[in-house]
């Protein structure tokens, strides 16, 4: 059945004034179902999203028809305006309708990672206080066991199978009715109220959930913030709905009108075919991404794509011949799940490592313990607040410890280190717990990433502090080698002492498959810690090996 034949009725939202506070904007730029509605007025033939797998399109008024279908089906389940409830699938046609949906009811979205199982899913349903999950077929099984908390219903997308423990319903006979009346919410959704709640990986505890606003989440990139995506964009979705970097950047492409194109994951080896097949000219290169492009053997049409910007975190390698081979500006960002890009570079920034200087409508300071300002070149915590209310996250649900930590003294803490220079740029320095000490030096572990990472056949890297025989530290640095490729620690070695300081010339070097890693893809660097120098780990000093301020010899 198609959107066209549908015959469902929308009760129209309650009258409610708007706030006269200018820093907030009116509820049809920020709140999910006034502006969709703006949008249907607007410009409802406009494509808002186009699929890569099958190059299907999807204009905002077909959007609106899907995805009110299912906020009535959503509604006969008993969801209403303020309910949590978990949507647990990967990227699918089937989780934006649901996403939206549950927005346009005004409900609270709360995506939980395709990867969790056991305690951590326990922990993450009994958090959530949601009484109706949306799940995979094939997930379904992971909940036998599980306590389930308040949930007593899951609807299932795929083949028909049980959901241990609840009572279970069909996608297809529950959120595709033909026909019926939407009941409007209570009140009119405003820009403050929740939006979603986004699961942050727990490195070292277990995983928070990030109370977010709607105001948040567009300010978080919306057209104030990044300033350089416009409505004429479409940007390519490649992350996971249930991280930011995926539901984040759907909707900074819908708060300007603009489209996006929808794939289920990166692929290096397909990326410039998806982003020329469906017309993608904005894109974000998270982590290796960047470094795995460059590694591509180079073609002649490289720049021969609509692609006219990317966004690259952290920046990597020589940024002005990536941005002349793929024929696109590159921009850099500081940002994480809570706050709202307060950090921002020009294009093709020149200095090196920045992550960019502070945008208007924040404020940013480095402190030391005290929360004392530290001076330029001295690193300390960045600490964030911004000139909008409800501008950053609503604290972490259900648990206060943890918000009041993290926002004592009026300001949120981000946990990361920096330097700021004359110029107010500002310099990733590490996560305060990662950082190395040795032999009397401060070593950002960040750095010693970022160097290894440019040996060709390093795929990926972790370093980490381990302890020395005498005092303090020695660096050790966890990598695997890219697809049939060999790491030979001494080669590396020579590789790093002509890019970094001595000191920071790892001692030890591990080769693994893989790096342990959170259901969100962050590295486990506590589990490193404590396996530590293991049986398997390469010594330069056994070796031989030693490393000088002014030269790099094999003893011997």
């Amino acid at each position: 059945m198609t959107a066209s034949t549908l015959a469902i009725e929308v009760a129209p939202v309650p009258e409610r004034p708007e706030t006269t506070d200018a820093r907030i904007p009116p509820r049809d730029r920020v709140v999910t179902r006034a502006l969709m509605e703006r949008w249907v007025r607007e410009c409802p033939e406009k494509v808002f999203i186009e699929f890569g797998d099958d190059g299907e399109r999807w204009t905002y008024r077909h959007f609106r028809d899907l995805i009110v279908q299912t906020a009535l089906g959503l509604q006969r389940l008993g969801v209403s305006q303020g309910d949590h409830v978990l949507v647990w699938l990967p990227n699918s046609r089937e989780h934006l309708r649901v996403f939206f949906a549950l927005n346009y009811l005004g409900a609270v979205f709360v995506p939980i990672n395709t990867a969790y199982k056991g305690a951590l899913l326990a922990h993450v349903i009994e958090n959530a206080d949601a009484r109706l999950a949306i799940v995979h077929a094939d997930l379904a099984p992971r909940l036998a066991g599980v306590a389930l908390a308040a949930l007593t219903d899951a609807v299932v997308v795929g083949e028909p199978t049980e959901c241990p423990g609840l009572r279970t319903h069909r996608y297809a006979d529950v959120l595709l009715p033909a026909e019926g009346r939407l009941e409007a919410p209570a009140r009119p959704i405003e820009p403050w109220d929740p939006q979603s709640i986004i699961y942050t990986s727990g490195t070292t505890g277990p995983s928070k959930g990030v109370l977010s606003s709607y105001l948040h989440i567009y300010t978080n990139a919306g057209p104030e913030t990044w300033p350089c995506v416009t409505g004429e964009d479409r940007f390519l979705v490649n992350m996971p709905l249930f991280h930011i970097g995926g539901m984040g950047v759907v909707f900074v492409m819908f708060v300007r009108g603009g489209s996006v194109a929808f794939v289920d994951r990166f692929d290096t080896a397909s990326f410039l075919d998806t982003v020329r097949r469906t017309g993608t000219t904005a894109t974000f290169l998270l982590g290796v991404m960047a470094s795995f492009l460059e590694k591509l053997p180079p073609k002649p049409d490289d720049a021969d794509t609509p692609l006219r910007l990317a966004f690259m975190v952290p920046l990597a390698g020589d940024i002005a011949a990536f941005s002349r081979r793929f024929g696109c500006e590159i921009y850099t960002i500081f940002n994480m799940t809570e706050i709202s890009t307060p950090i921002i570079s020009e294009p093709n920034p020149l200095v090196r490592g920045t992550c960019g200087r502070k945008r208007e409508g924040v404020d940013v300071r480095l402190v030391d313990d005290n929360d004392c300002e530290v001076p330029d070149g001295t690193v300390g915590e960045m600490i964030v607040r911004t000139d909008r209310p409800w501008g950053m996250n609503s604290g972490y649900y259900k648990n206060p410890k943890a918000t009041a930590e993290a926002w004592r003294n009026g300001w949120f803490h981000t946990g990361d280190s920096f330097r700021r220079d004359a110029q107010g740029y500002y310099y990733f320095v590490d996560r305060k717990k990662d950082a190395i000490r040795r032999r009397g030096e401060n070593i950002s572990s960040f750095e010693v990433e970022a160097d290894v990472q440019a040996f060709p056949a390093v795929r990926e890297v972790a370093a980490i502090g381990v302890p020395n025989e005498m005092s303090e530290e020695d660096v050790l640095v966890v990598v695997a080698p890219m697809q049939g490729a060999r790491i030979d620690p001494a080669e590396l070695l020579a590789f790093l002492r002509e890019r970094m300081a001595h000191f920071m010339v790892p001692r030890y070097v591990r080769v693994v498959v893989e790096l342990p890693k959170t259901p969100s893809n962050k590295v486990m660097k506590a589990e490193l810690r404590r396996e530590g120098v293991t049986p398997d780990t390469w010594d330069r000093e056994r070796a031989g090996i030693t490393v000088r301020s002014d030269r790099f010899q094999r003893a011997g």
